[in-house]
């Protein structure tokens, strides 16, 4: 697999002419050689003297009342030590993000298949798997409403009903209309986090009444309240340690998992670890929300966008999670990264008895985007003008107006990123010889005629959110400490493989001149920075810790410039040498450091945000990112198969920081798309998981990767963010399946209306 452009375009920031440290290099991870010799401690590995083991019951049914709840045979077995249900949870029953809606345990009814329904503690976990199983709960089983369209009409599932979220956006002319009109109907499907590593813990009771929590959370703090309220102590008492979190394209916080761990070793006043099987980690996590998407587009006779109008419903499963939030990004971008003058979106989330859906990379940007780009295809197939031509005729830039009437006042270089991917070269067609059958959908013998395979080409343009929206304080705490020539920065924002830990390296160098920099371990101890999610900890976190590295460099040299009687400011600091501007001064950092501690603690807070009105109109989002790909597949037009061949990228990064992680950022975005587009969708008939594993469920791999071209990065930076960086990550997960989709309908004329694409919408008739 490449990952380059192999021409005049690749960017330079990708070419390895850098900076030996500090901000533009590629520093590597302090934890990546721990990692790949494998003797990186994972919350899997934790050990502790007495150690019980956990095991969670979980439902088998998608809706059903509880009856009884029996735990005497559990109790009874030997080597049991706990078994805890609804009626042990000491503080508050129900939790959630934005809405407690969610039970710790489930008391009088089942809500989705794999609710957690008690949690038992024993000195084996064969013995805790046994125990619980022998749990006997009676159920009355009920008809799960698993269709979103009948959850409006269906009897109510919660308290709070089954409606979560209403957003009516109302944008411009009702009455506005377009020479060509084109029309669809798209359904995307439910996709997994499938983090490589299941989730696990260790809860350890504190001699104060607390317990200290050793688990791989990405945001500590939140979970700390939210235990602690379910423990009915005081958030003081329960402390969150971030142990090593193994990849997040999502949140690790399953509370379902989380909190039974710590009434465990409350009620047993020993340890207790538990570790989730891959099946448990797919029946207690959240998804990607599987999305009904209406859409109308009205064009000019030039192709120009009059007015969009779209019906946007979202399955939130059983609880409301951060579908509110996905719902305002889906309504919000629905348009995607184009001049709408009109817009008229009725975007809904609501609660049915499928699995859980919330926060994946890229929710609701995702959805409507492999939407509005199969619209855009429409538009384009019906005038008989090229599609990529057409989105250039639309295209956004800075100074425009998105839908919600909140003006673009970040870069939006869209036109720019999709020229870029128009007129990179596409890659040559395969040879029709034995050698290169690999190359055809399917593998070797894997396809049919070689003469029935079709290539097509086609783009996606997406866009995504920087941060939370619509009024959420986005603010993080970080200290820095310099003594004996060694930098400690310490800030809570949660290392996820976004490379936040090396960027906090990068800024100390950079701004201290010191190359020893070590990033303190994550607990609820230190102030809070936040969850690691849309670029957070780039923007956020690294912003607090500049403003304290700048700080402890005030104090660094105010001694200094005294002593010459010049400011600060005439001061620099460059590869360890402390300099003058008039080279009167001239000295090493090691020398004015001998014998000083300092420190500073800093914020960072973006500019607020609103929520948006009754009509879907406010100033929601801090910043967004943009990204453009091509895409080129072959695919098979009688079976269907597919293989993507090249996926050309161009996006709008701010500025590069370290050109390995955005690089890898980048690939990583991109293959997590091609998952959606083509093998990723967790199947729940009648609301229950099939093949909860990595068998039944399809995982892109090495060989399903194409050919990665990063053929352009623009470095137009945004003034309102630390070093003016966007992030990386969300963006090419949001534009690669609809760039998919895009050039299969190309290859096969077929209307490709739902993902992932099934082989019969990919076989031409």
């Amino acid at each position: 697999m490449s990952t380059e452009a192999t021409t005049a375009t690749t960017p330079a920031a990708l070419e390895g002419t850098e900076p030996p440290h500090g901000v533009g290099s590629s520093l590597p991870s302090a934890e990546s050689r721990v990692k790949t010799e494998g003797t990186f401690p994972y919350a899997a590995d934790l050990w502790a003297e007495g150690l019980l083991w956990a095991a969670v019951l979980r439902s088998p049914h998608a809706h059903a009342r509880i009856v009884s709840i029996d735990t005497s045979h559990a109790l009874d077995m030997p080597g049991v030590r706990a078994v805890v249900t609804h009626e042990d949870v000491p503080g508050e029953a129900f939790h959630g993000r934005r809405t407690a809606d969610r039970p710790v345990f489930a008391s009088d009814v089942v809500r989705h298949h794999g609710e957690a329904i008690a949690a038992v503690a024993a000195d084996h976990p064969d013995t805790a798997r046994m125990a619980a199983a022998a749990v006997i709960v009676e159920y009355e089983i009920l008809e799960p409403v698993t269709d979103p369209e009948k959850a409006f009409e269906a009897e109510p599932l919660h308290p709070d009903g089954n409606l979560i979220r209403h957003i009516p956006l109302r944008h411009g002319d009702p009455e506005a209309a377009g020479e060509i009109v084109v029309e669809g109907l798209y359904r995307i499907g439910r996709q997994d986090p499938a983090p490589i590593g299941a989730e696990a813990g260790l809860a350890v009771p504190r001699p104060d009444g607390g317990v200290e929590l050793y688990i791989a959370s990405t945001d500590p703090h939140a979970d700390r309240d939210r235990a602690a309220a379910c423990y009915g102590i005081a958030p003081e008492h329960v402390k969150v340690v971030v142990t090593g979190v193994p990849g997040a394209t999502a949140d690790r916080e399953d509370a379902s998992f989380q909190l039974p761990l710590g009434l465990l070793a409350l009620r047993t006043g020993c340890p207790v670890k538990l570790t989730a099987t891959r099946e448990e980690s797919f029946l207690g996590h959240a998804h990607r929300h599987p999305t009904l998407l209406r859409y109308r587009h009205h064009a000019d006779a030039e192709g120009r966008l009059v007015k969009v109008e779209a019906q946007l419903l979202l399955d939130a499963g059983a609880y409301a999670d951060t579908s509110s939030e996905a719902l305002a990004a889906a309504v919000s971008f629905a348009c995607g990264p184009y001049v709408v003058p009109n817009a008229f979106i009725e975007g809904w989330a609501v609660r049915t008895n499928n699995p859980p859906s919330g926060h994946v990379r890229g929710e609701g940007a995702l959805q409507v985007c492999a939407a509005y780009e199969a619209q855009m295809d429409k538009i384009a197939k019906k005038l008989g003008v090229d599609p990529a031509e057409l989105r250039l005729r639309n295209a956004m830039a800075t100074g425009d107006i998105l839908p919600t009437g909140q003006t673009v006042t970040c870069p939006a270089p869209v036109a720019e990123l999709l020229a870029a991917v128009r007129d990179f070269p596409l890659p040559d067609l395969p040879k029709d010889t034995p050698e290169d059958e690999w190359l055809l959908p399917g593998g070797p013998e894997g396809a049919g005629d070689p003469a029935a395979v079709r290539r097509g080409v086609g783009y996606g343009l997406g866009m995504v959110q920087l941060l939370g929206a619509e009024g959420t304080d986005e603010v993080s705490t970080a200290t820095v400490k310099v003594h004996g020539g060694t930098a400690t920065v310490i800030c809570a924002a949660v290392e996820t493989g976004q490379g936040f830990t090396t960027l906090a390296r990068q800024i100390v160098q950079e701004t201290l001149g010191i190359d020893d920099v070590r990033v303190a371990p994550v607990d609820t101890d230190q102030p809070p920075a936040g969850p690691s999610c849309r670029g957070r900890h780039t923007w956020v976190s690294g912003g607090a810790v500049e403003r304290a590295a700048k700080m402890v460099r005030t104090q660094l040299l105010q001694p200094l410039a005294h002593k010459f009687g010049m400011s600060t400011e005439l001061l620099q600091i460059t590869d360890g040498k402390i300099t003058s501007y008039d080279g009167v001064l001239s000295t090493t950092v090691t020398e004015a450091l001998e014998g000083k501690e300092l420190w500073a603690t800093a914020q960072c807070r973006p500019h607020p945000t609103e929520p948006l009105d009754e009509a879907g109109q406010g100033d929601a989002f801090v910043g967004m990112a943009f990204c453009a790909i091509r895409a080129v597949v072959d695919v098979d037009i009688e079976i269907g198969s597919v293989r993507v061949v090249e996926l050309a990228v161009a996006q709008d990064v701010g500025r590069v920081l370290n050109p390995a992680q955005l690089r890898a950022r980048i690939e990583a975005g991109v293959t997590q798309g091609v998952g959606a587009a083509l093998t990723e969708n967790l199947r729940t008939p009648r609301g229950i998981v099939r093949h909860p594993d990595l068998t039944g469920y399809a995982l892109p791999t090495a060989l399903d990767t194409p050919d990665i071209r990063i053929v352009k990065l623009v470095e137009e930076r945004d003034v309102v963010a630390p070093f003016g960086a966007k992030a990386a990550g969300a963006a090419p997960v949001v534009a690669s399946p609809a760039a998919i989709a895009s050039a299969v309908r190309a290859a096969t004329g077929r209307p490709v209306n739902r993902l992932p694409i099934r082989p019969q919408a990919a076989v031409a008739t």
